[in-house]
């Protein structure tokens, strides 16, 4: 069995639904936990569990069953959650991060728990891998609101490119290493095909919904405002050093998603096209 935790996000619910496919005939099910257990929309493969990854004693069950576990980062007792997987059938773990994992700066709000969490795996005795992505292309999601008031997007960080990625490609390379060989002690970085300013998938988005759209950026002052207003202030503090202070560079393409998948990632009018009914 495979324990697919946080199976309602935007990775993981991909994630499950790809399993599913893998591992279909062949007997072996995907435990898709989550808070609520919802069942709706799994795989007939797939057994909705649910549990709270601040304590795993809540999942503790499939946490014994798994023969490999898909981790999500920057949750309470991640030892325990490990030792309790390595106690039980896990040979492997396959673990969500993030780029900024790689500066160390523990400092950063949102470094630090991706630090703290690629610590606990690495020091749990389970053979890993690390998936550390760029930005998600899911993350335009949050301007639906915007565009059922109008036709203007404003956006922070305006003139910050990033080699957005679909968490349908995130999924596939993390059921790659949950499924194949020659992926432990691996660290993949991630990215879609291309580097794209928030104006760039403004136009694309735009374009997709057979819309004529603007992107107007956000100064700095009033974004700043704007996120604390809606994050805890160290988030937006991590935020802004990222994208402002420029300590993380997200716009760089790499290969890591044909390497792993065989195929190249999806580009991000693909996915504008097929979540635009999201938009409407």
């Amino acid at each position: 069995m495979i324990l697919v935790t946080g199976a309602t996000g935007n990775v993981g619910s991909e994630l499950v639904r790809i399993l599913g496919e893998l591992l279909d005939g062949t007997g072996e099910e995907v435990h898709a936990l989550s808070r609520s257990g919802d069942p709706a929309g799994l795989p007939a493969n797939a057994r909705a569990v649910a549990g709270d990854l601040n304590r795993p004693e809540s999942f503790a069950a499939s946490l014994a069953e798994a023969r490999a576990v898909f981790l999500m980062p920057g949750y309470d007792n991640m030892a325990a959650t490990l030792a309790a997987a390595r106690a039980g059938a896990a040979e492997r773990v396959v673990l969500l991060s993030g780029g900024s994992a790689g500066g160390g700066d523990l400092s950063n709000a949102v470094s630090r728990y991706m630090i703290e969490s690629e610590t606990a795996v690495r020091e749990s005795g389970l053979p890993w891998t690390f998936l550390r992505p760029r930005m998600f292309m899911s993350n335009t999601l949050e301007w639906a609101e915007q565009l059922a008031q109008g036709d203007v997007v404003r956006a922070p960080f305006a003139d910050v490119r990033a080699a957005v990625i679909d968490p349908y490609d995130i999924a596939a390379c993390a059921a790659a290493a949950l499924t194949g060989k020659d992926h432990e002690g691996r660290i993949y970085t991630l990215s879609g095909p291309e580097s794209l300013l928030p104006a760039d998938r403004v136009r694309i988005l735009g374009e997709a919904l057979g819309r004529e759209l603007t992107c107007e950026g956000i100064p700095n002052d009033e974004a700043y405002k704007e996120m604390s207003a809606r994050m805890p202030v160290p988030y937006v503090d991590a935020f802004f050093s990222f994208y402002v202070d420029g300590t993380l560079d997200e716009s760089g393409v790499v290969t890591t998603v044909r390497e792993v998948t065989g195929r190249e990632p999806r580009t991000f009018r693909a996915w504008a096209e097929t979540h635009a009914d999201a938009f409407r």
